[in-house]
């Protein structure tokens, strides 16, 4: 039997939350962002850390970085194979179990002074290699060039591995290291498929308007751009923090820079669903410009330029593809309700907080975080309550899916 007719022959492929890949885990994403969120606002008021001999930070970076993203590839993944190869669409069983291998990681990193490392380690990564069971075949099959993509998931269980390694070691710098590592995978994967979607979105709304679609994409700008993020990744494992990581950032942020000026962002300004992607590009921009500038000239305000990246350019990027996904492969309009739109400025408004406020020094740095994790929590709370009949109720249109 093959895995296609046994996916097919498993039940509740017709229950609406698992009948495709985004619904589960694009609601997870909504729903972990709150737990975690409320979690380590915890552990900043209490001192408290639920990982042995490391510090409470590195949960909170661990379980943003390979619970909440690695739930957001999950279900676009999940959802972009099918769509990339004409492959069956991943659901039921197969679906419900890989959600449960995603909860035993979380329930166990969360535990894990209580738990036995090996347990630990056993949950914890098994998450991503059963993930890249069901997406690898038809990749494979069908030689499709998104086949690569495969190696992104490689990499990012890597450092997934190197975490946990750091993790019963009691090995700090090793943690942090591991972490910086898969942020820049993640990056690299939004260089990779934003430069794609970006521009491909932003020109069908222009149609959609009446509007002519000429987009000055450049073959310059974007193998420089995903060139020099390769390079981040490589001086960031072997070489961090150094001046050759602030060039190479600063080259980054430039190529950025350069595609970004050819998608025309003002066109986009009335469409909600359009602008969100700019924004959160912008802040990969920004949030390497500001990398470069720590990195060489050491200044204050540029000190917080992790949170730049991670809040304002993953964060936001997972929140506006997961917005227009869910809509689009539900058979609804591709319109962003006005509440979504202000969920998108408040999660850039949590970057800006988080990344800017800290120099400043009128708050206490407590009371930045506090802030910063307020409006985030405002962002996916608005998510999850527009989003949530979305994610478990059928199409509208009657189809399967």
């Amino acid at each position: 039997m093959t895995l296609a007719s046994m996916v097919s022959s498993m039940p509740g492929r017709d229950y609406a939350p698992f009948a495709y890949g985004f619904r589960p885990f694009f609601w997870l994403v909504g729903a972990f962002a709150l737990v975690a969120m409320l979690a380590w606002l915890g552990m900043v008021s209490t001192g408290f850390s639920p990982l042995p001999r490391l510090p409470a930070m590195l949960w909170h970076g661990h379980e943003m970085l390979f619970g909440l993203v690695g739930a957001a590839i999950a279900g676009f993944m999940l959802t972009a194979v099918p769509s990339w190869t004409g492959a069956r669409g991943f659901a039921g069983m197969p679906l419900v179990l890989l959600v449960l291998v995603w909860l035993a990681g979380r329930l166990t990193f969360a535990f894990a002074a209580f738990v036995p490392p090996a347990l630990v380690a056993i949950c914890e990564l098994a998450f991503l290699p059963a993930l890249a069971c069901l997406i690898g075949p038809p990749l494979l099959r069908s030689r499709n060039r998104n086949t690569p993509l495969l190696f992104v998931l490689l990499a990012i269980w890597l450092s997934d591995v190197a975490f946990t390694v750091a993790l019963m070691r009691g090995d700090g710098m090793l943690a942090s290291s591991a972490l910086l590592a898969a942020i820049d995978i993640v990056l690299l994967l939004i260089t990779v498929i934003g430069g794609r979607i970006v521009p491909a979105f932003t020109a069908s709304a222009l149609r959609t308007r009446g509007l002519a679609t000429d987009l000055r994409g450049s073959r310059w700008a974007d193998g420089i751009a995903i060139g020099a993020m390769i390079a981040v990744i490589v001086l960031d494992v072997f070489a961090p923090r150094t001046r050759a990581a602030g060039i190479v950032a600063a080259v980054a942020a430039i190529a950025h820079f350069w595609r970004l000026g050819g998608w025309q962002t003002r066109r986009t300004l009335r469409e909600p669903l359009v602008w969100c992607l700019h924004l959160a590009y912008a802040w990969m921009a920004v949030g390497l410009t500001m990398k470069a500038v720590q990195l060489l000239a050491g200044t204050a305000w540029s000190a917080h330029w992790l949170h730049a990246l991670t809040v304002g350019a993953a964060a936001s990027m997972i929140v506006a593809v997961m917005t227009r996904a869910a809509l689009g492969h539900t058979g609804r309009p591709l319109v962003a309700a006005g509440s979504i739109a202000f969920a998108y400025l408040l999660l850039s408004l949590a970057a800006m907080v988080r990344a800017f406020l800290p120099s400043l020094g009128v708050v206490e740095y407590r009371w930045t975080l506090m802030l910063a994790g307020a409006l985030w929590l405002a962002a996916f709370a608005i998510f999850l309550i527009k989003y949530t009949p979305i994610l478990m109720r059928p199409r509208i249109d009657g189809r399967p899916g």
